[in-house]
Protein backbone atom coordinates (compact mmCIF):
# COMPACT_ATOMS: atom_id res chain seq x y z
CA UNK A 1 0.00 0.00 0.00
CA UNK A 2 1.31 3.42 -1.02
CA UNK A 3 -0.03 7.18 0.04
CA UNK A 4 0.65 10.04 -1.70
CA UNK A 5 0.60 12.99 0.77
CA UNK A 6 0.32 15.95 -0.90
CA UNK A 7 -0.73 19.72 0.03
CA UNK A 8 1.51 22.42 -0.76
CA UNK A 9 2.21 22.76 -4.30
CA UNK A 10 4.51 19.97 -4.50
CA UNK A 11 2.88 16.49 -3.94
CA UNK A 12 5.58 13.64 -2.56
CA UNK A 13 5.21 9.86 -3.46
CA UNK A 14 5.47 7.58 -0.57
CA UNK A 15 6.07 3.80 -1.02
CA UNK A 16 5.12 1.94 2.40
CA UNK A 17 5.59 -1.62 1.59
CA UNK A 18 1.91 -2.97 2.34
CA UNK A 19 0.55 -5.71 -0.01
CA UNK A 20 -2.65 -4.25 -1.60
CA UNK A 21 -16.24 42.52 -27.93
CA UNK A 22 -19.28 42.61 -25.33
CA UNK A 23 -19.52 44.23 -22.73
CA UNK A 24 -19.56 41.36 -20.42
CA UNK A 25 -15.76 40.94 -21.30
CA UNK A 26 -13.89 41.08 -18.04
CA UNK A 27 -10.47 41.99 -20.54
CA UNK A 28 -9.69 43.21 -23.60
CA UNK A 29 -6.45 41.16 -23.93
CA UNK A 30 -6.41 38.23 -26.86
CA UNK A 31 -6.57 35.20 -23.75
CA UNK A 32 -10.19 33.08 -23.67
CA UNK A 33 -13.09 34.29 -22.27
CA UNK A 34 -15.67 32.26 -20.61
CA UNK A 35 -19.42 32.95 -18.93
CA UNK A 36 -20.99 30.93 -16.62
CA UNK A 37 -24.60 31.34 -14.88
CA UNK A 38 -27.09 28.46 -13.75
CA UNK A 39 -30.67 28.44 -12.65
CA UNK A 40 -31.43 29.52 -16.35
CA UNK A 41 -35.29 29.02 -18.41
CA UNK A 42 -38.45 28.93 -17.13
CA UNK A 43 -40.88 26.00 -18.32
CA UNK A 44 -42.78 27.11 -21.26
CA UNK A 45 -45.88 26.47 -19.33
CA UNK A 46 -44.93 29.09 -16.46
CA UNK A 47 -47.40 31.99 -16.00
CA UNK A 48 -44.35 34.14 -16.09
CA UNK A 49 -42.32 32.48 -19.40
CA UNK A 50 -44.51 35.63 -21.14
CA UNK A 51 -43.63 33.88 -24.44
CA UNK A 52 -39.91 33.54 -23.62
CA UNK A 53 -39.46 37.43 -22.83
CA UNK A 54 -39.97 36.85 -18.85
CA UNK A 55 -41.47 39.16 -16.39
CA UNK A 56 -39.66 41.78 -14.25
CA UNK A 57 -38.74 39.29 -11.76
CA UNK A 58 -38.28 35.90 -13.32
CA UNK A 59 -37.87 34.22 -16.42
CA UNK A 60 -35.33 36.20 -17.65
CA UNK A 61 -33.13 33.94 -19.42
CA UNK A 62 -33.72 35.46 -23.04
CA UNK A 63 -31.71 38.76 -21.83
CA UNK A 64 -29.18 36.75 -20.01
CA UNK A 65 -28.42 34.99 -23.20
CA UNK A 66 -28.46 38.07 -25.10
CA UNK A 67 -25.35 38.98 -23.20
CA UNK A 68 -23.71 35.76 -24.37
CA UNK A 69 -24.92 35.51 -28.49
CA UNK A 70 -21.87 37.29 -30.64
CA UNK A 71 -19.76 37.57 -27.68
CA UNK A 72 -16.61 35.63 -28.95
CA UNK A 73 -16.73 33.79 -25.83
CA UNK A 74 -14.27 30.75 -25.95
CA UNK A 75 -16.95 28.76 -23.88
CA UNK A 76 -20.21 29.12 -22.44
CA UNK A 77 -20.43 27.41 -19.05
CA UNK A 78 -24.59 26.88 -17.50
CA UNK A 79 -24.24 25.93 -14.11
CA UNK A 80 -27.32 23.68 -13.53
CA UNK A 81 -30.92 23.90 -13.40
CA UNK A 82 -30.51 25.05 -17.19
CA UNK A 83 -34.29 23.99 -17.66
CA UNK A 84 -37.14 24.10 -15.04
CA UNK A 85 -38.84 22.47 -14.18
CA UNK A 86 -38.02 18.92 -14.35
CA UNK A 87 -35.37 19.70 -17.47
CA UNK A 88 -37.95 17.59 -19.64
CA UNK A 89 -36.72 17.70 -23.14
CA UNK A 90 -39.57 19.38 -24.56
CA UNK A 91 -39.33 22.30 -21.88
CA UNK A 92 -35.50 22.71 -23.50
CA UNK A 93 -36.72 22.48 -27.04
CA UNK A 94 -39.64 25.32 -26.55
CA UNK A 95 -37.81 27.40 -23.75
CA UNK A 96 -33.90 26.82 -23.21
CA UNK A 97 -33.38 26.08 -26.56
CA UNK A 98 -34.92 29.60 -28.17
CA UNK A 99 -32.71 31.62 -25.43
CA UNK A 100 -29.44 30.00 -24.65
CA UNK A 101 -29.76 27.47 -27.11
CA UNK A 102 -27.95 30.12 -29.47
CA UNK A 103 -25.04 29.54 -28.24
CA UNK A 104 -25.21 25.71 -27.39
CA UNK A 105 -21.80 24.64 -29.97
CA UNK A 106 -19.66 26.43 -27.43
CA UNK A 107 -21.71 25.35 -24.14
CA UNK A 108 -19.80 22.92 -21.44
CA UNK A 109 -22.66 22.19 -19.10
CA UNK A 110 -23.28 20.84 -15.57
CA UNK A 111 -26.42 19.12 -14.43
CA UNK A 112 -28.62 20.48 -11.59
CA UNK A 113 -31.14 18.76 -9.35
CA UNK A 114 -34.35 19.83 -11.64
CA UNK A 115 -33.14 17.76 -14.15
CA UNK A 116 -33.53 14.88 -12.70
CA UNK A 117 -37.06 15.53 -11.64
CA UNK A 118 -39.75 13.04 -12.69
CA UNK A 119 -42.69 15.83 -12.43
CA UNK A 120 -44.21 18.97 -12.00
CA UNK A 121 -43.14 20.34 -15.41
CA UNK A 122 -43.13 19.65 -19.78
CA UNK A 123 -41.64 16.60 -20.92
CA UNK A 124 -40.55 15.13 -17.86
CA UNK A 125 -38.69 11.94 -17.64
CA UNK A 126 -40.20 9.47 -15.37
CA UNK A 127 -37.14 7.20 -14.81
CA UNK A 128 -35.38 10.23 -12.86
CA UNK A 129 -32.15 9.70 -15.20
CA UNK A 130 -32.09 13.23 -16.61
CA UNK A 131 -32.41 12.10 -20.25
CA UNK A 132 -34.17 15.26 -21.38
CA UNK A 133 -30.91 17.12 -20.60
CA UNK A 134 -28.59 14.31 -22.25
CA UNK A 135 -30.38 14.50 -24.94
CA UNK A 136 -30.56 18.04 -25.54
CA UNK A 137 -27.11 18.32 -24.85
CA UNK A 138 -25.79 15.73 -26.29
CA UNK A 139 -21.90 14.37 -26.07
CA UNK A 140 -20.87 17.78 -24.39
CA UNK A 141 -22.97 16.53 -21.22
CA UNK A 142 -20.94 13.79 -20.66
CA UNK A 143 -22.09 9.99 -20.30
CA UNK A 144 -25.33 10.09 -19.46
CA UNK A 145 -25.07 7.87 -16.30
CA UNK A 146 -22.04 9.92 -15.16
CA UNK A 147 -22.29 13.72 -16.39
CA UNK A 148 -18.72 14.36 -15.71
CA UNK A 149 -15.89 15.31 -17.97
CA UNK A 150 -13.21 17.96 -18.78
CA UNK A 151 -11.45 20.16 -21.06
CA UNK A 152 -8.81 22.26 -21.73
CA UNK A 153 -9.32 26.08 -22.72
CA UNK A 154 -6.01 28.17 -23.01
CA UNK A 155 -3.63 27.28 -20.32
CA UNK A 156 -6.42 26.22 -17.87
CA UNK A 157 -8.34 22.86 -17.19
CA UNK A 158 -12.10 22.82 -16.45
CA UNK A 159 -13.65 19.96 -14.97
CA UNK A 160 -17.13 19.79 -14.98
CA UNK A 161 -18.91 17.47 -12.24
CA UNK A 162 -22.24 16.19 -11.11
CA UNK A 163 -22.91 17.03 -7.94
CA UNK A 164 -26.22 14.87 -7.71
CA UNK A 165 -24.77 12.25 -6.22
CA UNK A 166 -26.89 9.50 -6.34
CA UNK A 167 -27.42 9.87 -10.08
CA UNK A 168 -23.91 9.75 -10.77
CA UNK A 169 -22.58 6.89 -8.79
CA UNK A 170 -21.35 9.16 -5.81
CA UNK A 171 -19.10 11.95 -5.16
CA UNK A 172 -16.56 10.15 -2.28
CA UNK A 173 -13.49 9.67 -2.81
CA UNK A 174 -14.40 5.68 -3.15
CA UNK A 175 -16.63 6.33 -5.93
CA UNK A 176 -16.17 6.40 -9.81
CA UNK A 177 -16.47 9.98 -9.69
CA UNK A 178 -14.30 10.76 -6.80
CA UNK A 179 -11.37 8.09 -8.19
CA UNK A 180 -11.76 9.76 -11.87
CA UNK A 181 -11.58 13.13 -10.76
CA UNK A 182 -8.19 12.61 -8.90
CA UNK A 183 -7.14 10.96 -12.03
CA UNK A 184 -8.26 13.98 -14.06
CA UNK A 185 -6.14 16.34 -11.57
CA UNK A 186 -3.20 14.17 -11.40
CA UNK A 187 -3.18 13.81 -15.50
CA UNK A 188 -3.07 17.69 -15.63
CA UNK A 189 -0.65 19.51 -13.18
CA UNK A 190 0.84 22.85 -13.82
CA UNK A 191 -2.48 24.26 -15.04
CA UNK A 192 -5.05 27.03 -14.08
CA UNK A 193 -8.09 24.78 -12.99
CA UNK A 194 -11.47 25.75 -12.69
CA UNK A 195 -13.91 22.94 -11.53
CA UNK A 196 -17.64 23.67 -11.55
CA UNK A 197 -21.09 21.84 -10.22
CA UNK A 198 -24.75 22.71 -9.36
CA UNK A 199 -24.80 21.97 -5.90
CA UNK A 200 -22.38 25.02 -4.03
CA UNK A 201 -20.37 23.32 -0.68
CA UNK A 202 -20.13 27.17 0.69
CA UNK A 203 -23.74 29.53 0.42
CA UNK A 204 -25.20 32.36 2.39
CA UNK A 205 -28.30 31.33 0.08
CA UNK A 206 -29.46 28.48 2.65
CA UNK A 207 -28.75 25.56 -0.40
CA UNK A 208 -25.27 24.48 0.66
CA UNK A 209 -24.56 20.97 0.93
CA UNK A 210 -21.53 18.93 2.12
CA UNK A 211 -22.14 15.93 -0.51
CA UNK A 212 -19.34 18.00 -2.56
CA UNK A 213 -16.86 18.29 0.36
CA UNK A 214 -14.57 15.17 -1.64
CA UNK A 215 -14.43 17.71 -4.86
CA UNK A 216 -13.22 20.54 -2.72
CA UNK A 217 -10.27 17.96 -0.73
CA UNK A 218 -9.24 16.62 -3.95
CA UNK A 219 -9.16 19.96 -5.64
CA UNK A 220 -7.44 21.92 -2.86
CA UNK A 221 -4.71 18.96 -2.63
CA UNK A 222 -3.80 19.57 -6.47
CA UNK A 223 -4.03 23.17 -5.90
CA UNK A 224 -7.18 24.63 -8.11
CA UNK A 225 -7.86 27.35 -8.64
CA UNK A 226 -11.51 28.21 -8.96
CA UNK A 227 -15.01 26.35 -8.22
CA UNK A 228 -18.04 28.15 -9.84
CA UNK A 229 -21.74 26.91 -8.76
CA UNK A 230 -25.36 27.71 -8.59
CA UNK A 231 -28.53 26.28 -6.75
CA UNK A 232 -29.38 29.40 -4.41
CA UNK A 233 -30.53 31.91 -7.37
CA UNK A 234 -27.88 34.82 -6.03
CA UNK A 235 -24.80 36.05 -6.63
CA UNK A 236 -21.82 35.55 -4.42
CA UNK A 237 -17.87 35.55 -4.19
CA UNK A 238 -15.88 33.74 -1.81
CA UNK A 239 -12.53 34.69 -0.71
CA UNK A 240 -9.96 32.13 -1.13
CA UNK A 241 -10.53 29.54 1.62
CA UNK A 242 -10.13 25.48 2.44
CA UNK A 243 -12.65 23.09 2.33
CA UNK A 244 -13.04 23.27 5.85
CA UNK A 245 -13.87 27.23 5.44
CA UNK A 246 -10.41 28.22 7.00
CA UNK A 247 -9.06 31.89 4.95
CA UNK A 248 -6.43 30.27 2.71
CA UNK A 249 -4.99 33.38 0.97
CA UNK A 250 -2.19 31.35 -0.37
CA UNK A 251 -3.26 28.14 -1.49
CA UNK A 252 -7.08 28.45 -1.03
CA UNK A 253 -9.72 28.18 -4.07
CA UNK A 254 -12.13 31.04 -4.70
CA UNK A 255 -15.91 29.86 -5.44
CA UNK A 256 -18.64 32.12 -7.10
CA UNK A 257 -22.54 31.24 -6.75
CA UNK A 258 -23.99 32.45 -10.29
CA UNK A 259 -27.60 31.40 -9.81
CA UNK A 260 -28.29 34.25 -11.99
CA UNK A 261 -29.05 33.15 -15.25
CA UNK A 262 -32.31 34.08 -14.93
CA UNK A 263 -35.03 31.47 -13.09
CA UNK A 264 -36.23 33.91 -10.80
CA UNK A 265 -34.41 34.95 -7.45
CA UNK A 266 -34.00 33.60 -3.95
CA UNK A 267 -32.56 35.12 -0.90
CA UNK A 268 -29.65 35.30 2.13
CA UNK A 269 -30.52 33.03 5.05
CA UNK A 270 -27.23 33.82 6.92
CA UNK A 271 -23.79 34.99 6.04
CA UNK A 272 -21.40 32.43 5.44
CA UNK A 273 -17.44 32.49 6.57
CA UNK A 274 -15.26 34.09 3.98
CA UNK A 275 -18.53 35.45 2.23
CA UNK A 276 -16.77 38.95 0.47
CA UNK A 277 -19.85 40.09 -1.50
CA UNK A 278 -23.72 38.78 -1.86
CA UNK A 279 -26.08 40.14 -4.47
CA UNK A 280 -29.82 38.42 -4.36
CA UNK A 281 -31.46 41.19 -7.03
CA UNK A 282 -29.66 41.24 -10.40
CA UNK A 283 -29.61 38.99 -12.76
CA UNK A 284 -26.96 38.44 -15.23
CA UNK A 285 -23.47 36.31 -15.91
CA UNK A 286 -19.91 36.28 -15.03
CA UNK A 287 -17.72 36.30 -17.45
CA UNK A 288 -13.82 34.92 -16.86
CA UNK A 289 -10.83 35.61 -18.86
CA UNK A 290 -8.72 32.90 -18.39
CA UNK A 291 -5.34 34.57 -18.81
CA UNK A 292 -1.69 32.32 -18.20
CA UNK A 293 -0.80 32.77 -14.60
CA UNK A 294 -4.06 34.45 -13.55
CA UNK A 295 -7.66 35.05 -14.16
CA UNK A 296 -10.06 38.11 -14.47
CA UNK A 297 -13.73 38.03 -12.93
CA UNK A 298 -16.67 40.33 -14.29
CA UNK A 299 -20.31 40.30 -13.15
CA UNK A 300 -22.41 42.38 -15.46
CA UNK A 301 -26.40 42.43 -14.70
CA UNK A 302 -28.51 42.33 -18.03
CA UNK A 303 -30.74 45.27 -19.45
CA UNK A 304 -32.34 45.39 -15.70
CA UNK A 305 -29.08 46.83 -14.90
CA UNK A 306 -28.22 47.11 -10.98
CA UNK A 307 -25.13 45.18 -9.32
CA UNK A 308 -21.73 44.64 -11.05
CA UNK A 309 -18.82 42.71 -9.40
CA UNK A 310 -15.20 42.53 -10.37
CA UNK A 311 -11.93 41.73 -9.66
CA UNK A 312 -8.58 39.45 -10.61
CA UNK A 313 -6.57 36.42 -8.95
CA UNK A 314 -3.58 34.69 -9.79
CA UNK A 315 -3.35 31.12 -10.23
CA UNK A 316 -1.32 28.90 -7.40
CA UNK A 317 0.41 26.78 -10.58
CA UNK A 318 2.65 29.98 -11.08
CA UNK A 319 4.06 30.18 -7.89
CA UNK A 320 3.15 30.25 -4.09
CA UNK A 321 4.05 27.05 -1.80
CA UNK A 322 6.87 25.57 -3.63
CA UNK A 323 7.48 23.32 -0.59
CA UNK A 324 6.71 19.26 -0.41
CA UNK A 325 4.97 18.41 2.69
CA UNK A 326 7.00 15.43 4.55
CA UNK A 327 6.60 11.88 3.89
CA UNK A 328 3.76 10.44 6.38
CA UNK A 329 5.02 7.48 8.43
CA UNK A 330 4.38 4.65 11.03
CA UNK A 331 1.63 2.97 8.40
CA UNK A 332 -0.16 0.48 10.27
CA UNK A 333 -2.55 -1.73 8.66
CA UNK A 334 -5.87 -3.70 10.79
CA UNK A 335 -7.28 -6.55 9.07
CA UNK A 336 -10.93 -5.72 10.06
CA UNK A 337 -13.02 -8.49 7.79
CA UNK A 338 -11.98 -10.76 4.67
CA UNK A 339 -12.82 -7.72 2.82
CA UNK A 340 -11.59 -4.56 4.59
CA UNK A 341 -8.04 -3.01 6.11
CA UNK A 342 -7.89 -0.26 7.78
CA UNK A 343 -4.93 1.91 7.72
CA UNK A 344 -3.76 5.00 10.22
CA UNK A 345 -0.16 6.70 9.92
CA UNK A 346 1.70 9.78 11.59
CA UNK A 347 0.73 12.92 9.61
CA UNK A 348 2.82 14.43 7.00
CA UNK A 349 4.12 18.43 7.86
CA UNK A 350 3.92 21.43 5.81
CA UNK A 351 4.72 24.86 5.88
CA UNK A 352 1.19 25.91 4.71
CA UNK A 353 -0.79 23.06 5.42
CA UNK A 354 -1.76 19.81 4.41
CA UNK A 355 -5.20 18.96 3.10
CA UNK A 356 -5.28 14.63 2.54
CA UNK A 357 -3.79 11.85 1.33
CA UNK A 358 -4.53 9.82 -1.61
CA UNK A 359 -4.51 6.05 -0.78
CA UNK A 360 -2.52 3.51 -3.66
CA UNK A 361 -2.73 -0.16 -3.64
CA UNK A 362 -0.46 -1.69 -6.55
CA UNK A 363 0.00 1.01 -7.78
CA UNK A 364 -3.88 1.86 -8.52
CA UNK A 365 -5.51 4.65 -6.84
CA UNK A 366 -8.26 3.63 -4.27
CA UNK A 367 -9.25 6.61 -2.37
CA UNK A 368 -8.46 9.36 -0.09
CA UNK A 369 -8.66 10.49 3.17
CA UNK A 370 -8.92 14.09 4.77
CA UNK A 371 -7.55 12.72 7.74
CA UNK A 372 -4.60 10.07 9.07
CA UNK A 373 -6.78 7.08 8.48
CA UNK A 374 -8.72 5.21 5.68
CA UNK A 375 -10.78 2.02 5.63
CA UNK A 376 -9.87 -0.15 2.10
CA UNK A 377 -13.30 -2.38 1.59
CA UNK A 378 -12.05 -3.72 -1.77
CA UNK A 379 -9.29 -5.74 -0.81
CA UNK A 380 -9.56 -9.47 -1.11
Amino acid sequence: MTLLAGVGVSVLLVGLGFDSANPIRASTTSDPVIAAAGDIACDPTSSSFNGGLGTSGSCHAMNTSNMLVNGGFSAILPLGDNQYYCGGYQAFMQSYDASWGRVKPISYPAVGNHEYLTSGGTGCDPTGKGLGYFQYFGAAAGVASQGYYSYNIGTWHLIALNSNCSSAGGCSASSAQGKWLVADLAAHPNMCTLAYWHIPLYSSGGRANGNSLYFWQALYAAHADVVLSSHDHTYERFAPQDPYAHLDAANGIREFIVGSGGANHTSFVTVSANSEVRNSTSFGIMAMTLHAKSYDWNFVPDTTGGFTDSGTGTCHSSGGDTTPPTAPTNLAATAVSPNEVDLSWTASTDNVGVAGYRIYRNGALVGSSGTTAYADTGVQ
